[in-house]
């Protein structure tokens, strides 16, 4: 089985969350969407993409992707008996991040966050945010204790990137390569001695 869950929340860097669904597809992975409504507009503001329409768009080309209802706490994804492999949560709100940190499960993106932390399943979260406050950074250690994987959106420099796509895909390809996920996205670093 090769599933994922990508949450969405309404911090800035949705064009992280557009590729990463882009090569998990065609990856062959089968992908369950959760976005706030406030990530939805701050997709269509920062890409001009209608999240909606555009996972539309994809249902035709690949036939294992669900944009959840956020609201919707009946969907399988809520309960631990639903079986994927992780959970990715980018860009991460400082506000989702707090809800996820105190075990507020106000809706299905956090409530899938809390059953990842429950049932001991890999949960990464990309926070997007500068500069972190000590409440911030209190909450993401909190999380990391418990073995959430913290993964800011910090693209590197090492891979000598010419454009916006080569910073996004050394983020991504961050996410993939901390979850064991074959990629080529960016150069890996090497001895250049």
């Amino acid at each position: 089985m090769k599933r994922i869950i990508i949450g969405i929340t309404g911090a800035s860097g949705s064009i992280y969350a557009k590729r990463i669904i882009e090569v998990l597809l065609e990856k062959g992975y089968e992908l369950n969407i959760i976005c706030t409504t406030t990530g939805k507009n701050v997709m269509k503001f920062e890409t001009g993409i209608e999240l909606d329409k555009w996972v539309e768009k994809m249902e035709k080309k690949y036939a294992h992707i669900k944009l959840e209802d956020i609201d919707n706490m009946f969907s399988g994804v809520a309960s631990g008996s639903y079986s994927y492999d992780a959970v990715i949560i980018l860009p991460c709100s400082m506000g989702t991040l707090a809800e996820i940190s105190q075990g507020y499960s106000k809706n299905l993106l956090t409530r899938v966050a809390d059953v990842a932390i429950k049932e001991n399943r890999e949960l990464v979260i990309v926070p997007r945010e500068t500069p972190f406050n000590a409440i911030h950074l209190e909450n993401m250690l909190k999380l990391s204790r418990l073995g959430v994987r913290i993964i800011p959106a910090m693209p590197g420099f090492y891979h000598m990137p010419e454009t916006i796509e080569s910073l996004v895909d050394f983020v991504v390809g961050k996410i993939l390569d901390n979850l064991l996920i074959e990629n080529t996205l960016f150069e890996k670093w090497k001895d250049n001695a």
